[in-house]
C-alpha cells in the first residue's frame, strides 16, 4: 500500500446488530442497540481504545424520543470529551459520513463515531401486549450541533389533495417514469415485482438481513389481505420496512491514528468519492416527474472524482425506499434493470430502520469490500420524497487521488426546472403523474398532478368509483380532465 497522508480518513470499525425478541421487556431500547453496534464496531477493528478517543458522535433522528442520543452514548462508552451531533429528518444520512471525513481530513477530529438505530419491532410487540416500550428519558439534554433542513418537503396543495405518507408521492413519481419509458401498467408492475423478489433473495443470504425468506414475484405484485395495496401500483412489499430492531455502528479515524493504534490494514476501507445534492423542491413542482437531476449529476461527478465508470461497479446498494427510487437511479446512472441493485436485500427485506438504512448498507458494503479489495462499492442515499440525493464510493484500496467530495447542490438547482403550484384552480389539466390511495383493503382516492395550460401545476383528487377503477386499469398519464374545487372529473 502506497504512502498516505496521516490525515487521510479511513473506516476501520463496522458492525450491524438486530434483535427479534418478542418479549419487549427483554429487548434493548434503540440507544442500547446503537451502543452495542459501536462496541461491536470497536471489536471489529480490534481496538477498544477507539471508543474513548472519539472526538464526535453523529446520530440521525429517528422515531425514538431522545433529545441528544450522542450524549447518552458518550457516557456509556467513556467518550467523555466527545461532541455530539443530531441530524433532524430531512438531512441526508450521507451528510454525517461526509462531515466525519471532512473533519478528519482537516485535522479537526481524529476519531468519529457514526451510528443510528431503531427498535420499532420492540415497540410493536409492546403495543400488541397493550403496553408501552419505555426509553431512557432526556428532559434537558441538547446536542452540541443540530442539523436541520432549510425548506419544507411537501406543499399545502399536495396535502389538501390527500397526500401524506411518502408512498403516495413515490407512486405518483413512478407513474410518470413508467409513462416516460413507454411501459404499460402491467409491464411496470411485472418489472417491479421481479426486482423486489430478487431483493428478497439477497436479504435471505444477508446475515444481517431482517427477512430470511425469498418471496415470489406474484405475491409482491398483487393486492391481498397479506400484502395490501398502499398506493397503486405499490403494495406493502414495495414499501420500506421500518418495524425492525436494527442499528449500525461505524468508526472512522485518520490513517495516522489507525497506524498508531496498530489497527490491521485488512480492516481499512477508504472513502473514494462522496457527492450530495441538497437542492429541495416539492414533488408536484418538478417539471419532469420521471427524472432525477440530483442523481444524474451526483452520480456523474462521483464517478469523475474516483476516475471510474458505472459499468465498473459490481457491488452496489441503490437506496430502495420504494421502487421509483431504484428505477430512476438505474435510468440516471445508465444501468440496466438486470444490474444487481443491492448487497443487503434492500429496505423492504434487508430492513429499513427509519433514517438509518444507509449506515446498515455501508456496513455490509465494507464487509464485502474487505473480501474483494480490487472492487469499488457504490452506496446511495435519499432524503424526503427523493428530495435530496447522494452517492458514496468506497474501496479497501485507496484511490490514487485520495478522498474527494463535492456538493453539487448549486448545479442541480440550475438544471432543475420547477413549476409554480396553483391552488383553487378551475379548468382543464393534463395528468403528469397519479396514484390511487387505499384505505385498508379498498381503493379510496385517486390523486393526480396536473399540467395546466399556462405551464403551472396543480394537484387534485377524485373519489368516484369509476375514476378509481379506470386509473388502475390503464395508463392515465397524458389524459385530460376538468378540475374544480380541488377535484377532477
Amino acid at each position: 500500500m502506497a504512502e498516505m497522508a496521516a490525515n487521510t480518513p479511513v473506516l476501520v470499525g463496522i458492525a450491524a446488530v438486530q434483535q427479534k425478541v418478542q418479549d419487549y421487556r427483554q429487548a434493548l431500547e434503540p440507544v442500547a442497540l446503537m451502543e452495542l453496534a459501536l462496541r461491536n464496531a470497536a471489536s471489529d477493528a480490534g481496538c477498544e481504545q477507539l471508543l474513548g478517543q472519539a472526538d464526535e458522535i453523529l446520530v440521525p433522528r429517528s422515531l425514538w424520543g431522545y433529545s441528544d442520543p450522542g450524549r447518552l452514548l458518550a457516557k456509556a462508552l467513556g467518550a467523555n470529551s466527545a461532541g455530539t451531533l443530531l441530524a433532524e429528518f430531512g438531512i441526508l444520512q450521507q451528510t454525517l459520513l461526509t462531515r466525519a471525513c471532512q473533519r478528519i481530513a482537516a485535522g479537526e477530529s481524529r476519531v468519529v463515531l457514526v451510528t443510528g438505530g431503531e427498535a420499532k419491532y420492540r415497540a410493536l410487540c409492546a403495543q400488541k401486549a397493550g403496553e408501552e416500550a419505555l426509553e431512557t428519558s432526556q428532559p434537558d439534554a441538547e446536542p452540541d450541533t443540530t442539523l436541520r433542513p432549510q425548506e419544507e418537503m411537501w406543499s399545502p396543495v399536495e396535502s389538501a389533495a390527500g397526500l401524506g405518507m411518502p408512498v403516495g408521492y413515490y407512486a405518483i413519481l413512478d407513474s410518470a417514469l413508467r409513462h416516460k419509458q413507454g411501459l404499460s401498467v402491467d409491464a411496470h408492475r411485472d418489472q417491479m415485482a421481479a426486482m423486489y423478489s430478487r431483493l428478497s433473495e439477497l436479504a435471505a443470504d444477508n446475515p444481517d438481513g431482517w427477512s430470511d425468506q425469498a418471496v415470489p414475484a406474484g405475491h409482491i405484485r398483487e393486492h391481498s389481505p397479506a400484502n395490501r395495496m398502499l398506493a397503486f401500483p405499490y403494495t406493502k412489499l414495495h414499501n420500506s420496512q421500518w418495524n425492525v430492531d436494527q442499528a449500525a455502528g461505524l468508526i472512522l479515524c485518520s490513517v495516522g491514528v489507525a497506524e498508531a493504534l496498530g489497527i490491521e490494514r485488512g480492516k481499512w476501507v477508504f472513502p473514494r468519492a462522496f457527492t450530495e445534492s441538497n437542492f429541495m423542491s416539492v414533488v408536484a413542482s418538478r417539471r419532469d416527474l420521471g427524472a432525477s437531476e440530483g442523481f444524474r449529476i451526483a452520480g456523474r461527478v462521483a464517478m469523475e472524482l474516483a476516475g471510474i465508470e458505472f459499468n465498473d461497479i459490481r457491488l452496489c446498494e441503490l437506496y430502495s425506499c420504494f421502487p421509483y427510487a431504484v428505477r430512476v437511479q438505474l435510468q440516471e446512472f445508465g444501468m440496466t434493470a438486470q444490474h444487481n441493485v443491492s448487497v443487503t436485500g434492500g429496505m423492504t427485506f434487508g430492513g429499513g430502520p427509519l433514517n438509518n438504512f444507509v449506515f446498515q448498507a455501508t456496513v455490509r458494503m465494507a464487509q464485502l469490500l474487505r473480501q474483494n479489495p480490487t472492487e469499488v462499492g457504490l452506496v446511495t442515499a435519499v432524503s424526503g420524497m427523493l428530495t435530496k440525493q447522494a452517492c458514496a464510493l468506497w474501496s479497501a484500496t485507496p484511490g490514487a487521488g485520495g478522498w474527494a467530495c463535492a456538493d453539487v447542490t448549486e448545479q442541480v438547482s440550475r438544471e432543475s426546472e420547477v413549476c409554480e403550484l396553483v391552488e383553487d384552480y378551475s379548468g382543464s389539466g393534463t395528468v403528469a403523474g397519479y396514484t390511487v390511495l387505499f384505505k385498508g383493503l379498498d381503493p379510496w382516492r385517486a390523486v393526480a398532478v396536473f399540467d395546466l395550460p399556462d405551464g403551472s401545476r396543480t394537484v387534485a383528487f377524485s373519489e368516484a368509483p369509476r375514476a378509481l377503477e379506470h386509473m388502475m386499469a390503464q395508463e392515465c398519464c397524458g389524459e385530460r380532465y376538468e378540475i374544480a374545487s380541488g377535484r377532477f372529473h
